[in-house]
Formats: C-alpha cells, structure tokens, sequence
C-alpha cells in the first residue's frame, strides 16, 4: 500500500521573486503530482467492504471487549484461552490431533483413557476429590453356583414317610418292606413308607444352578468413546 509523498514544493515558489522561471507552476509539476495521488489511492483499502491482501493488523482489543470493533487473531486466542484454561477437559469425536496445534495455544496431555467422567460430590467420599478415580468395568455379581453339604446328627429307629402331611402317619405299626399303606389321620391319602431302620445319620451334598453374569465387561455403562485432552499449560 503506496503513501502520496509530493515532488514538488509549491510553497517554495511563493517566496521566489517575480520573474524567476522557478516560480511558475508548470504542467507537467501536476500531472506529476495528480498521478502519484491517483496511484496512492488506487493502492489503498475502501472504507466500504474493503478487500485487503497481505498480512493487515489492527490494534487487540481488551480481553471481554463487547463492541463492534475488529478482534484480531491476538484477541481470538486470548478468548479461547479464556474458555480453555489450565485445567480444562477438550473433547472431540473425530480427530485426534492435539488441540495446541488445532487451537493454537496450551500445552496438552491425553486424558481419562477408558474412563468416563463424574460430575464432583462434597458429600460422597467416593467423588469429593478432582481427578480422584475408581469403579470397575467387570460386574460385581459374577457368574457363580454354590455348594452344600452336611450330616444330620444320629436319630432313633424310625420310618420315612413320603406323600402325608401327618408326621405320625401309621407309627403305630411301621411296616417290614416298603409299601404303601392308609393313613387314616390324613383323610384317606396314600403314603409311602420306607423300611425301619437302625439309629443312622442323613448325609446331603450338591451344587446349586448357575446364577449371575460374567464378570468381565458386564458393569459398564452406556458409553461413546471419544478423544479427551486435558489442558496443563
């Protein structure tokens, strides 16, 4: 962008004396001047939608400035500086470019790899801490049977009896071999009977069914993953 700088000093003219060929002004001392004030305008911005080249600067504004004055890139960083502080979280679904080279300011280092954030909690000790952590992706009720086992002590000669709500049913005469026999304090029903035997202990074991989920991956949430940053400088 080219500044008019005059060639010729028409107020020198003016002081010398009349007659003196120097003190006429003389066409070709206009035309000289008229073009380099034609071309220092050409050369310069319009005020209305100007179309500038080059690398153009304008004084920064103050930070928090809410005006129609220019913002300059110096202005732009410094904002986002503002909104990224030391400390801040930068996400993206994209890209996994480090957001110094995509914001232009900030050191930064990768952050909560596999891990999902929680808002803090004063009141709960488990999220009363920054950048405490815990939790675990594997489910704490896992895929499991149960066993059991045991021995009942020993009991006197006795009967079995199968079918009968009467825990007395035919005690009175406790058949030889296994038979089914009336019980007459049960209304009539059928009940079976075992043979009588010697004072013996009752011996149980076994596994129960299978109950739960895996452990492995069960106890997550549901998620997205993205790239997460966190800004320490």
């Amino acid at each position: 962008m080219a500044d008019y700088n005059k060639s010729t000093n028409f107020t020198a003219k003016d002081t010398l004396p009349t007659g003196n060929a120097g003190k006429i002004v003389k066409g070709a001392e206009i035309d000289t001047e008229l073009t380099a004030v034609s071309n220092a305008i050409a050369s310069k911005a319009n005020i209305n939608s100007a179309g500038l080249t080059g690398t153009p600067t304008a004084p920064t504004a103050s930070a928090g400035t809410n005006t129609t004055q220019l913002a300059t890139t110096a202005f732009v960083t410094a904002a986002l500086g503002a909104i990224y502080p030391v400390g801040s979280i930068y996400v993206n679904a994209a890209v996994s470019t480090n957001p110094n080279t995509l914001l232009g300011f900030g050191t930064w280092e990768a952050f909560g790899a596999g891990r999902v954030m929680v808002g803090f909690n004063a009141s709960d000790a488990l999220f009363d801490t920054l950048e405490e952590t815990g939790g675990s992706k594997d489910s704490a009720v896992v895929s499991h049977t149960h066993t059991f086992s045991g021995t009942t002590a020993a009991n006197g000669s006795h009967n079995h009896y199968v079918g009968s709500t009467d825990s007395l049913a035919n005690d009175g005469s406790a058949p030889n071999t296994q038979e089914f026999v009336r019980d007459w304090n049960a209304g009539g029903a059928l009940t079976a009977t075992t043979n009588t035997v010697a004072a013996h202990d009752h011996t149980i074991s076994g596994t129960t069914g299978s109950t739960g989920s895996s452990g492995t991956n069960t106890n997550l949430q549901p998620y997205i993953t993205v790239r997460m940053w966190k800004r320490t400088a």
